[in-house]
């Protein structure tokens, strides 16, 4: 009996130990299912959110492109990419001189005659006098001949008068033939002595005529070194400063001419042939995209051109195109001088046909 119990006992032993190992894998699946789960439920919502941000991203896009996309343009109304210049004009010395004074800076606005620079005059401040006082000494000179004219001027009315007195008096053989032959002879030499006192006057005259002349000039020169603005415009760069010495045409100023502001585009044949000088046109700088700037057609090349690299057309780059330039309006430009801007890229839309009115989305746009 105690034999088999014990037997019992390891029987029961050996299926408790063989039943628990049955159960332990049972115990180890269990949340490895449950770990498989959840990586399947993360990798669901990483996905979720990855198409919610394509889709965030594309409806983004495509508004983007909705919005900015290129409006189609009536029939008559051409476009083309430029970019907003203006005539630059060099302030330059007549000679060579040194810098005095400069009176304004880049980004100044001046206007048609104010003065920008000065330069040192002292040498023809020293030339001017001597030639003012060459001027009092000719004066002088007409004058003295001017008294000896006078002079002169008597000696032959006394010379006449002797000789009409010496005439008559011969005829009434008063006075003999030889006498009258003197008067005859003073007379000759009044009228000589009063033609050489006139030449000399006229010399003297002409002399001081070249003498206010050459004050004029050194004065003229005094004056062309007060440099000044030629029209209204902006200083773009200032080049040199007091103190530098300047050869003949040597730059002090580069400024803008502020009146001519103008967008050079090409165009191909198909538009290009249809424009005509005087054609209207807006200009809609890409830095004020919400401006349309009026315009004028001034110039249309007579030759085509391949397009500049700079400038890009819709247009394939190896076609021939025709150079077109707008201008804007001047008088617009009189009242908006200090926000012209000029290397501003932007679109000049060109109308060449006057009976099409303008897209409401650019009429909403003129600058009156």
């Amino acid at each position: 009996m105690p034999q088999e119990s014990t037997e019992r006992s390891d029987e029961i032993a050996v299926a408790g130990s063989e039943q628990s190992h049955a159960l332990v894998p049972a115990e180890i699946q269990l949340p490895e299912s449950v770990a498989n789960a959840k990586r399947r439920r993360h990798t669901r919502r990483m996905q979720a959110m990855l198409l919610l941000v394509v889709l965030i991203f594309g409806a983004g896009g495509g508004y983007y492109w909705w919005t900015t996309r290129p409006v189609p343009l009536p029939p008559g109304i051409a476009s083309g990419n430029g970019r907003l210049e203006a005539d630059e004009i060099d302030i330059a010395t007549k000679f060579p001189e040194r810098v005095a004074k400069v009176m304004v800076d880049e980004g100044d606005l001046v206007k048609a005659g104010d003065v920008v620079a000065r330069m040192d005059v002292q040498d023809f401040e020293a030339q001017l006098k001597k030639a003012r006082a060459s001027v009092q000494q000719a004066e002088h000179a007409v004058a003295e001949s001017q008294a000896n004219l006078a002079q002169q001027q008597t000696q032959v009315v006394f010379a006449r008068q002797e000789l009409a007195r010496a005439r008559e008096l011969v005829a009434k053989q008063f006075m003999s033939r030889e006498t009258l032959d003197q008067r005859v002879q003073q007379m000759d030499a009044a009228t000589a002595a009063l033609n050489a006192t006139e030449a000399r006057t006229r010399v003297a005259e002409h002399v001081l005529e070249a003498a206010k002349h050459d004050v004029e000039l050194l004065e003229i020169n005094i004056a062309d070194s007060r440099l000044v603005a030629p029209v209204d415009g902006v200083i773009q760069y200032k080049i040199a400063n007091v103190g530098e010495m300047l050869p003949v045409g040597g730059k002090v100023y580069t400024m803008l001419d502020t009146a001519y502001v103008y967008m050079d585009v090409y165009l191909p044949t198909a538009d290009a042939g249809q424009i005509r000088l005087g054609a209207d046109a807006l200009i809609v700088p890409d830095a004020f995209s919400g401006l349309a700037l009026p315009a004028k057609v001034v110039f249309l090349a007579t030759q085509a051109q391949f397009t500049p690299k700079a400038v890009e057309t819709k247009t394939e780059r190896d076609k021939l195109m025709f150079r077109v330039r707008v201008r804007i309006d001047q008088d617009l430009l009189r009242s908006h001088r200090r926000d012209v801007r000029t290397g501003l890229p932007g679109v000049a839309y060109i109308r060449f046909d006057r009976s099409i009115a303008w897209p409401v989305w650019l009429q909403s746009k003129i600058v009156q």
